[in-house]
């Protein structure tokens, strides 16, 4: 009976974390650019009282092994990097990345990190930022009065300066993209930043080696559905109860035993 108690336990921790999981997805669900988590389970190591092949008798062996299970746990939390819908804004700041890559910004403390989420702004002298304040990088100034901002699919910045006829280029936005994304260590404000697990990045211009394509005007949608969501919370919900139900059965169990002694 203990070790019902145990393996039960187990289950209930685990699928806890699973519906922590998919709490902060659905509270994200409108968070620009959020990608969603998936929780991922492991078993735990096996009692085996019988190994396959184990001899039955002179000249037979046991065609299955006998093996009792510990449990369950959670291995880790894997974020799925795919693709969210568009969603038209018509700010000349708004970016969105259809494909790979991530918008590269710098931190205060001068380290970088990455982001899909594109809703960016000007500061005070003029430069790209993100809503935070966090320079978009390689930075990028907008000059004072100047009209007519235009970020073209290739990253390339440019705008309407006062008194020119022919809009200016001012830089050029650039995408990193990563071995293995779902590696990334997500820090909040929609940021992650790079770890062993991810790789290094490879920063390219947008629409050339595979990297994606940048359009002005829209916001990257987070990838979530709210339907799927809801149905693996109730999914979780059931196994959850199944579990408490195990520990409830197995408690009576013992119960009857002791007093049956």
């Amino acid at each position: 009976m203990p070790g019902a108690l145990h393996i039960a336990r187990s289950g209930l921790e685990a699928l806890d974390a699973r519906l922590r999981t998919i709490s902060n997805n659905l509270a994200n669900a409108n968070t620009v650019g959020f990608k969603r988590d998936r929780a991922a389970f492991e078993t735990l190591l096996y009692q085996t009282e019988r190994p396959a092949g184990a001899p039955a008798g002179a000249d037979n062996r046991f065609g299955m092994g006998l093996a009792t299970g510990a449990g369950v746990r959670v291995a880790g939390s894997e974020r799925v990097h795919a693709q969210g819908g568009f969603t038209l804004t018509g700010n000349a700041l708004d970016l969105a990345i259809d494909g790979e890559g991530l918008f590269e910004v710098q931190l205060p403390d001068g380290t970088s990190a990455y982001t899909r989420a594109g809703a960016f702004t000007r500061d005070g002298e003029g430069r790209i930022v993100t809503p935070q304040g966090y320079r978009i990088v390689p930075e990028i100034q907008i000059p004072e009065g100047a009209t007519g901002i235009t970020i073209a699919p290739d990253g390339t910045v440019s705008a309407l300066n006062p008194g020119e006829t022919e809009p200016a280029e001012l830089g050029r936005i650039t995408l990193a993209t990563f071995i293995n994304p779902a590696g990334l260590e997500p820090v909040g404000e929609n940021l992650f930043r790079e770890t062993v697990a991810s790789g290094a990045p490879t920063v390219g211009n947008p629409g050339e080696a595979g990297v994606g394509r940048i359009r002005q005007g829209a916001l990257e949608a987070s990838n979530v559905s709210t339907v799927q969501e809801l149905v693996d919370m109730i999914e979780t919900q059931r196994a959850y109860e199944i579990n408490a139900k195990v520990i409830q059965a197995a408690d009576e169990m013992m119960r009857y035993v002791n007093q049956s002694v």
